[in-house]
């Protein structure tokens, strides 16, 4: 059975995008096979890992939308052990299509549920947004793992966020757990920075990973190369951070319980 974790937060450029290729890298890279789920139409995820509109047969699209078998979608072997559902632009228009089908919320769970055998891990990379597809993300996981920039205003409007993981768990998926924060973009010559690391650790407690993710040109570099920074440069720090992850998230249980308060998190 593979565990599912969506990786998700409403607020862009958070490195969402980024973990959710990286972390796949870093977990397929120890030898634990994995599929990364591109449940964004910007499609970022996909072009992360070199994969490009010619390469797209078929997408996740028509896994949700026209109930394709997710197994015909499917690009294997993006690197050892690393499986993409890739995104597509028809995705764009899921949304409204999706919101008259009473089953909208579950169809992704259910196309999951016909390759979960196939896998240690199941990465969902979230649209930024709290919309149709986001929501089937978090119904179709078993937890949630939140990235968090090390900026000002990092936990601003968070508490929404958490009101719709409050939300899927009380109508469509009530076992949905909080796997993380994870702080990301972190600048350790920046005063701000080490005070936003101590505010988000302060307001999430040991649900915060012990990784922290540093700000890195090598890894704004990777995706315009069709690679994740354990292929583009393995040595650099954000490399080692996100193999640190990796073995942090093989080492550790989901977090069972976690306060969801919705107060203003400022």
């Amino acid at each position: 059975m593979a565990r599912k974790i969506a990786v998700a937060n409403q607020k862009g450029g958070v490195g969402k995008t980024t973990t959710s290729v990286n972390l796949g890298a870093a977990l397929a890279l120890a030898g634990q096979r994995t599929l990364l789920v591109d449940l964004d139409p910007q499609a970022h995820a996909s072009l992360g890992l070199g994969c490009t509109r010619d390469d797209v047969k078929s997408s996740v699209y028509e896994a949700i939308v026209e109930q394709v078998i997710p197994a015909d979608a499917i690009i294997a072997q993006r690197l050892p052990n690393l499986d993409l559902l890739p995104s597509g632009i028809a995705l764009a228009g899921a949304e409204v299509e999706l919101i008259d089908l009473p089953d909208r919320d579950r169809r992704l769970r259910r196309a999951l549920e016909t390759v979960n055998g196939n896998y240690a891990y199941v990465l969902i990379d979230c649209a930024p947004s709290l919309a149709v597809l986001t929501i089937s993300g978090l119904v179709a996981a078993d937890s949630v793992l939140i990235p968090v920039q090390c900026e000002y205003y990092a936990i601003e409007g968070l508490s929404r966020l958490l009101e719709t993981i409050n939300l899927v768990r009380q109508t469509g998926n009530p076992c949905l757990e909080i796997e993380g924060v994870l702080l990301t973009m972190f600048s350790p010559r920046l005063n701000l920075a080490q005070q936003v690391v101590q505010e988000v650790r302060n307001y999430f407690g040991d649900k915060v990973f012990n990784t922290v993710i540093p700000r890195s040109v090598r890894l704004a570099e990777a995706p315009s190369y069709g690679q994740s920074i354990l292929q583009y440069d393995r040595s650099s720090p954000a490399a080692q951070a996100y193999e640190a992850l990796g073995r942090e998230i093989m080492s550790r249980a989901p977090a069972k319980e976690m306060m969801l308060e919705s107060q203003s998190a400022r």
